[in-house]
């Protein structure tokens, strides 16, 4: 019985202090819910902005510049040449597969690089594609 106690009263004052209630600064009781739900959708608007913003931020390795893959932890002139000189990229990890980049660095960097399939592409796969061979 007396572990029950314990355990019941160890729930309720977790559950006492997950909600605020030992919170320093208070809320104002007029026109608290108005400021709450006002600054709940603030906060969404800004982590779909961050969220959005983070995407564009992606270099894309089939269409970034030789310029800006060279701002790119450990990745200079040369190698910024050799990552537009392999494309096109189905996926990012290809700059290891293809050996333009070790893995340490792939490691640096896949979280700043994707590589996009679009038009742009898909001309350029085509372009370095070889023939099909017509066997009939």
């Amino acid at each position: 019985m007396n572990r029950v106690i314990k355990a019941m009263l160890l729930a309720a004052s977790l559950t006492f202090l997950s909600t605020g209630a030992f919170a320093a600064k208070e809320e104002p009781k007029a026109g608290g819910a108005d400021k709450a739900a006002a600054s709940a959708k603030a906060s969404s608007k800004s982590d779909a902005a961050a969220d959005k913003g983070a995407a564009s931020a992606l270099l894309d390795l089939n269409t970034a510049s030789e310029k800006d893959l060279a701002t790119l932890p450990q990745i200079g002139e040369a190698r910024a040449k050799a990552i537009v000189a392999g494309r096109p990229y189905a996926r990012k990890d290809e700059l290891v597969s293809k050996k333009i980049v070790t893995q340490k660095v792939y490691d640096g960097i896949k979280e700043k690089v994707i590589a996009k399939q679009g038009a742009a592409g898909d001309k350029a796969a085509a372009a370095k594609a070889p023939a099909a061979d017509k066997k009939k």
